[in-house]
């Protein structure tokens, strides 16, 4: 079953599997729910999110999305957001994570701002080393959080739930499986979309919806 598990994962996405939870893991989406990953031990397993409220997190680095994408337990995409995370040195770490402490208003204590000024507002922590996402600069690198926009951040924050909601971090691309999706609620493709994402989506493929369940 093991050695089935990476044959998939190798032809559907052409990568190697490296540890989750490092800054060079990956966590590979299969279809819109389900992903695998590996943990420290190196054993591998795929985990289905269906039923269950998560964030999908494609991190703002070659071969991701730099964007963001509010599931619900429903399985509909209802919001996707610009993002930036982690730079060189600081990476973002990759896994499935449960969201274990929200606050909306606060300042970095590793890093706080001199003018005084809360710079991680809306706050959705997902490790206990400090990694949230949070409302920041979308374009700008980050010390390893998660920076969205005020509208994605506030909403967000909001709709999660601590305990319950997921946060999946992955290096890879998720566009191709929420594409139609996007399409459906009415995402098009504009002056505003960064050039990133524009370039993607000269090449990519997307993924029929329930061709990949």
């Amino acid at each position: 079953m093991k050695q089935i598990i990476q044959m998939i994962a190798v032809l559907l996405l052409g990568s190697l599997f490296v540890h989750a939870g490092d800054p060079a893991s990956r966590v590979f989406p299969l279809s819109k729910s389900k992903f695998i990953v590996v943990d420290k031990a190196g054993n591998e397993k795929v985990v289905d999110l269906s039923g269950q409220d998560y964030i999908v997190v494609s991190l703002r680095e070659k071969g991701a999305d730099g964007a963001a994408y509010a599931i619900d337990r429903d399985g509909v995409l209802w919001w996707a957001a610009v993002i930036s995370s982690g730079a060189k040195g600081h990476e973002t770490p990759s896994g499935i994570f449960p969201i274990w402490r929200k606050e909306r208003f606060y300042m970095s204590k590793a890093h706080p701002d001199p003018r005084g000024i809360n710079n991680m507002d809306f706050s959705l922590w997902f490790t206990h080393q400090g990694h949230a996402i949070h409302m920041g600069n979308d374009d700008a690198m980050s010390h390893g959080c998660i920076h969205v926009g005020k509208k994605g951040a506030e909403t967000m924050f909001n709709w999660a739930q601590k305990d319950k909601t997921k946060v999946v971090v992955t290096r890879e691309h998720f566009l191709p499986f929420v594409y139609y999706d996007l399409k459906k609620a009415g995402y098009k493709e504009n002056d505003q979309t960064p050039v990133h994402i524009k370039a993607y989506l000269k090449t990519m493929v997307p993924v029929q919806p329930n061709s990949a369940q």
